[in-house]
């Protein structure tokens, strides 16, 4: 058990998974200073499936960025699972991070040269984990997202959908409590949008993962089963959504 789990296996964690209280982030100084997010709160419960919603400049890309820990706070609290953010170190973060957090972004982000299971396994060599048991759990993950048979396959051999289940795949190979997914449809056609909007899903119901998702396209939000709208670094809406999750 490393330090992070530690740190958060001794909270007496409920829900929600996690906590923004008065959340605001301030880029530059004087004059120059721009406010992104301008005191922001919200919870998510664990096992949601939640889309963040707003126009560019709306402060939801920032929002993003310190739920991944790849950003912090002016002011303000975040909490992941129980646990405040803002007092881990650097290194800490970086554990949560990786044992904790799942990413997906628009561009994939995959290694050209490198076949599907091994970009799948990159995500476990930093856990320090052997070759035999990333090459089995990466086999698994790619299972889980449909590309069984596809594993040898570089990204250039892949369609744009093959891409990005190959990109999920190692999100989810580590078996993260969070899925933070930026404009995971951004990049595709309708079709293919839909099949990893219902991969997503099926994810989130099926194993329980917490999805948030960035998205600018109303129609891949309906998936999701609540919808924060972000204006001018402000939380304009949050809502209840039908969704299919």
């Amino acid at each position: 058990m490393n330090e992070i789990d530690r740190r958060l296996d001794s909270q007496e964690f409920q829900s929600p998974v996690i906590t923004f209280s008065g959340v605001t982030k301030v880029y530059g100084e004087g004059q120059a200073a721009m406010e992104a997010l301008r005191g922001i709160d919200f919870n998510i419960e664990e096992g949601e499936f939640l889309a963040v919603m707003g126009p560019s400049g709306s402060g939801k890309s920032t929002c993003m960025n310190i739920l991944g820990c790849l950003d912090t706070p002016t002011a303000g609290s975040y909490r992941f699972k129980g646990v405040e953010v803002g007092n881990l170190s650097r290194r800490q973060r970086a554990l949560l991070r990786r044992h904790y957090l799942g990413f997906v972004f628009q561009g994939y982000n995959l290694l050209n040269r490198t076949s599907a299971i091994e970009n799948v396994e990159l995500a476990l060599v930093y856990r320090g984990a052997s070759a035999r048991i990333r090459r089995a759990q990466a086999a698994r993950a790619i299972e889980r997202v449909g590309l069984k048979g596809w594993e040898s396959h570089t990204p250039g051999e892949l369609s744009g959908g093959q891409q990005q289940r190959v990109a999920i795949a190692r999100a989810i190979v580590t078996e993260p409590t969070v899925l933070l997914a930026d404009e995971p449809t951004g990049n595709l056609d309708r079709s293919k949008g839909r099949e990893i909007m219902d991969l997503l899903v099926s994810l989130n119901r099926n194993q329980g993962i917490t999805v948030v998702m960035v998205t600018h396209d109303a129609d891949m939000a309906a998936y999701a089963r609540r919808v924060i709208h972000f204006v001018d670094g402000l939380v304009a809406s949050d809502r209840k959504n039908g969704g299919l999750a």
